[in-house]
């Protein structure tokens, strides 16, 4: 008779309105499957109970940033012993003030950078008695020398894909992009006026593809053409920041000044993996690489829970506490 065969492992997606990667990137997992033991499709749920099993060994989210309820569910199945890419904990806490507080103590170039107070707030607050607690008026001079005066840059502290960017040469041109910004955290950051630029993905914590990147046309350069010591020390200080924060599919952006690379956008674990876009050399890398790391995840023992306290407690399951007498 013979033996029956294990039921494979499965790596489950989160997907929005991307139609290139997915696809690409579930057909090589499964492409591999009978050496592997491996396969990948896409994650359905409509509903979930709390500690509800997770059949999935790692789940991919790619979408949760929009959509709250994968949150929830992502962070159920993280409980449950699952590798979640990215970690839904970092991903709910991380911003960029905080991110370019703990790239300087890594002694990485990083823009000099300030948080602001939010220019509106949900309704209920008093702005006499729930404010208390901060200076009026702003010293906006003070706060523009602080990054180096003008030009600097304001942007969402919780934002990507280039949303909520401003360049601002004055006062005047601070004060009204700060007044679009609504209930948005925001940030001062000085500006770097760069000779070159690069974005970097890093997936898995250990591989890298460097690319020459042109963010004003949005552009990715098939080739990037930098000298093999900055090629090196983009790889290096990508590497330390996705270990730092935890990221196993991140980008992170440098703008390049005589051959010094200041991390500017190094938190995006939603990152671009568009063919049209990356053209088809990056795309492909994404795809095989991706594939490569995560099949290589779902066969350790690796689980996000582990990074965590309340992870390390919940591991084994306790008898449920009767009454006390």
């Amino acid at each position: 008779m013979p033996a029956e065969s294990k039921p494979a492992v499965k790596i489950g997606l989160f997907v929005g309105m991307e139609w290139s990667w997915p696809p690409a990137f579930i057909e090589e997992v499964n492409r591999r499957s009978a050496e592997t033991g491996v396969t990948a499709e896409f994650v359905k749920i409509g509903g979930t109970m709390m500690n509800e099993p997770c059949p999935y060994r790692v789940i991919i989210d790619r979408i949760s940033h929009e959509v709250p309820y994968y949150r929830s569910y992502l962070k159920n199945a993280a409980l449950q012993g699952v590798k979640v890419v990215n970690d839904p904990f970092m991903w709910t806490a991380d911003d960029k003030f905080f991110g370019a507080s703990v790239i300087s103590r890594l002694g990485l170039a990083s823009p000099r950078t300030v948080a602001l107070p939010n220019k509106t707030y949900v309704p209920g607050i008093d702005h006499q008695k729930s404010l208390r607690n901060l200076s009026f008026p702003v010293d906006w001079g003070a706060l523009v020398e602080s990054v180096g005066g003008f030009p600097c840059v304001l942007k969402d502290a919780h934002g990507g894909g280039w949303k909520g960017v401003y360049v601002v040469h004055s006062l005047y041109e601070l004060w009204k992009a700060y007044d679009e910004s609504g209930l948005l955290t925001m940030i001062l950051q000085e500006f770097i006026p760069w000779d070159e630029y690069a974005r970097n993905m890093c997936i898995g914590q250990k591989s890298v593809r460097v690319m020459r990147y042109d963010p004003n046309q949005r552009y990715y350069h098939p080739e990037h053409g930098f000298s093999p010591a900055l090629e090196a020390r983009l790889i290096e200080d990508t590497l330390a920041i996705c270990q730092a924060f935890g990221y196993d599919m991140n980008t992170c952006e440098f703008a390049i000044k005589d051959g010094v690379p200041y991390a500017i956008d190094f938190m995006n674990p939603a990152p671009d993996m568009d063919v049209n876009s990356l053209g088809a050399g990056h795309f492909r890398w994404m795809v095989h690489t991706m594939a490569d790391e995560m099949i290589a995840l779902a066969v350790s023992k690796e689980a996000t829970r582990d990074r965590y306290a309340w992870g390390k407690l919940t591991k084994k399951a306790l008898a449920p506490r009767g009454r006390v007498e």
